[in-house]
């Protein structure tokens, strides 16, 4: 098992915790101070935490590269709980890490060096915290104030910024780029929303690079539609005979004219 302090981290530890955890999926979660981290040592946020009762389990100042550890992991931490007195929402699961980042929201922290980072996410691993944002990417601010902040991410577990925890109104850390934390392969969403390739049809079939189904099951055919026998047959009744016309009476024949004989020329007198 993972120690539940971080071997790379100064411990300086707080008096007060937010109890034990409650079971659920491990994740962790990324806060902002809001202070500036050239002016601002982890150790001494760590201090100010401790003395206002909002421990963290980590805080780190990413320009320095100073690792401060407050809680053992396996116990609750309280620099989520702003509104009341109890751990609010990180008591929930079975790590519920909570890493302070020395900085400031309106300056995501990943715009700058990530000094000492690689030993927490490491750390963060070995409690099984997956490399994923169930959430996707924090919102940059204001906008991050109106954060879903869905219960069904919530539980997947996973790597969250403060800003989408349900119940804590926080805008921290920013609109920060998730892949310089856990990796250039991180997908920035949950996987649940990815549809389905091909290739994950089925289990891998050693040195082919393809996947098989487990069942082949052969297509089945679509049904034919039935064929409706008629529970009468008719002949098909005639269609009615055209009318034929009436014959008609030939109109009768026209008399011819009468011939009028031509009237008799006169014999010239020379012929006589």
């Amino acid at each position: 098992m993972a120690d539940a302090w971080l071997p790379e981290a100064v411990r300086l530890p707080a008096r007060l915790d937010g109890g034990a955890l409650r079971g659920g999926a491990p994740r962790a979660v990324w806060l902002t101070s809001g202070s500036d981290p050239r002016s601002v040592s982890a150790r001494s946020l760590a201090a100010d935490l401790a003395k206002i009762g909002r421990p963290a389990h980590v805080v780190w100042n990413p320009l320095t590269g100073e690792v401060v550890q407050q809680l053992p992991i396996v116990r609750a931490g309280l620099a989520l709980a702003e509104d009341g007195p109890g751990p609010g929402p990180g008591r929930e699961g079975r790590i519920c890490a909570q890493i302070m980042v020395v900085g400031q929201a309106r300056e995501p922290f990943t715009t700058g060096p990530l000094t000492g980072l690689d030993p927490i996410v490491r750390w963060l691993d070995g409690w099984g915290v997956a490399r994923r944002w169930p959430a996707g990417p924090p919102l940059a601010t204001p906008q991050s104030y109106e954060s879903p902040r869905d219960r069904r991410d919530w539980a997947r577990g996973g790597h969250f910024g403060a800003s989408q925890v349900p119940d804590a109104v926080r805008p921290d850390p920013g609109g920060i780029d998730v892949r310089r934390i856990t990796g250039p392969d991180t997908p920035p969403a949950g996987l649940s929303r990815t549809r389905p390739t091909q290739a994950d049809a089925g289990p891998l079939v050693a040195g082919a690079g393809t996947r098989t189904p487990l069942l082949t099951r052969s297509p089945v055919p679509a049904p034919a539609s039935p064929t409706r026998t008629p529970l009468l047959t008719r002949s098909p009744v005639p269609a009615p005979a055209s009318p034929t016309p009436p014959a008609t009476t030939p109109a009768p024949p026209v008399p011819a004219a009468p011939t009028v004989p031509a009237a008799p020329q006169p014999v010239p007198a020379s012929a006589r």
